[in-house]
C-alpha cells in the first residue's frame, strides 16, 4: 500500500515523515514502534504507536499492531485482525479473519483466533485452543488445551 492509502486508511492525518516502510515485507511502521529485523510486515500490514514485531512474528493482510501490543516468536497476524493494548501474542499463535485482541491479554502457544472473534480484558487464550466466529473471552477468562 502507498502511504497515501495508508493515510487514507487511518484518517488522513498521517506525517509521511513519521513513517517508513520495513525491510522485510515493506509494510508500514510509525516510527516510535519497533520491528525486529527478522520480523515480517507485509506490504498491506500497519504497525504504529509503542507496539512491537519482534523475532520471526509476521504481520499480514491488512493485520494492524498498534499501542503496546507485543508480537513474537513464530506468530501471525493476518487478514484484517488488530491487536492492540497491550496485549501479546507469541509461540505458534495465529489471529486472523476480524479477530481482535486489547487489554491485557495473551494469546499463545498453538491457539488460533478468527473470524470477528473477541480477546480481551486479562483473558488468556492458549495451548491447541481455537476460537472463532463471534466468540468472546473475556475479563479473567481463561480458554486453553484442545478447546
Amino acid at each position: 500500500m502507498t502511504f497515501e492509502q495508508l493515510n487514507e486508511k487511518m484518517g488522513g492525518k498521517l506525517k509521511q515523515s513519521e513513517w517508513h516502510q520495513h525491510s522485510y515485507g515493506g509494510g508500514w511502521v510509525e516510527n516510535s514502534a519497533c520491528v525486529g529485523s527478522d520480523a515480517f510486515v507485509g506490504s498491506d500490514a500497519c504497525v504504529s504507536g509503542n507496539a512491537k514485531v519482534i523475532e520471526n512474528a509476521k504481520v499480514t493482510k491488512n493485520g494492524w499492531i498498534y499501542g503496546n501490543a507485543l508480537i513474537y516468536g513464530d506468530a501471525w497476524v493476518a487478514s484484517n485482525a488488530k491487536v492492540f493494548g497491550l496485549a501479546r501474542i507469541y509461540g505458534d499463535a495465529w489471529v486472523s479473519g476480524n479477530a481482535h485482541v486489547w487489554g491485557n491479554a495473551k494469546v499463545y502457544g498453538k491457539a488460533w483466533l478468527s473470524g470477528n472473534a473477541k480477546v480481551y480484558g486479562n483473558a488468556k487464550v492458549y495451548g491447541n485452543a481455537l476460537i472463532y466466529g463471534n466468540d468472546r473471552v473475556c475479563g479473567n477468562d481463561r480458554v486453553c488445551g484442545n478447546a
